[in-house]
């Protein structure tokens, strides 16, 4: 067996970089139906806009302590003053209109869950309720975004949710494996192809 460093990833990895090797290496890709880090990703994708992922990465921890660990029912209380509590927060990408597109879409994902029955359920519709496996050969080959993707964000946006465009919303359904995009090569590849299957439905 090959040790870590040598593995076949995806040529957007960083080998430099740990945080982001095993971000690539454990959790991007993998199919996702937990409601909290459904709005994690969500949030996170949102902040990312015009950054490097990285900086999202270093920053992780910090959001989770800054936004309730992200549950969407205790964001959804968060008034003006949090806001500017947050806006002083380092821990945080101060960013006012990323700030306050959180708490909106803590409260739009409320307003899904009563709709849909839950986040999960809505969200995964756009991909049939299992993941997408595409094949692409190189990192020059993936999208920025899909017709999945332009319905989601046009979806989202309709219900308030913000910082949700297109190229976000594939971005994230990258991230929560709504699509196997890393590359035929990548070590990940097969792993998470071989598991792609429907979504197992909880009641709501």
């Amino acid at each position: 067996m090959p040790s870590d460093d040598m593995l076949p990833r995806c040529g957007w990895v960083p080998a430099s970089d740990p945080a982001y090797l095993a971000y690539h290496d454990d959790e991007w890709g993998v199919p996702v139906h937990d409601e909290v880090r459904l709005f994690e990703m969500l949030i996170l994708e949102g902040a990312q806009a015009g950054l490097a992922w990285s900086t999202i990465l270093r920053k992780r921890d910090g959001y989770r302590r800054a936004f309730a660990g992200f549950d969407p029912e205790r964001v959804a209380r968060f008034n003006a003053r949090s806001v500017e509590r947050l806006l002083r927060d380092p821990g945080i990408v101060r960013n006012r209109a990323k700030v306050e597109a959180a708490i909106a879409n803590a409260r739009a994902t409320l307003a899904v869950r009563t709709e849909h029955g839950s986040l999960d359920r809505f969200l995964w519709s756009f991909v049939g309720d299992r993941p997408v496996v595409n094949r692409f050969t190189t990192v020059a080959d993936i999208p920025s975004e899909t017709d999945a993707s332009r319905a989601m964000s046009v979806e989202l946006r309709s219900r308030g949710f913000r910082f949700v465009g297109p190229t976000i919303c594939y971005a994230f359904m990258q991230a929560v494996g709504m699509v196997n995009d890393h590359v035929t090569g990548c070590f990940r590849f097969d792993e998470l192809a071989r598991i792609a299957k429907p979504a197992r439905r909880r009641d709501p």
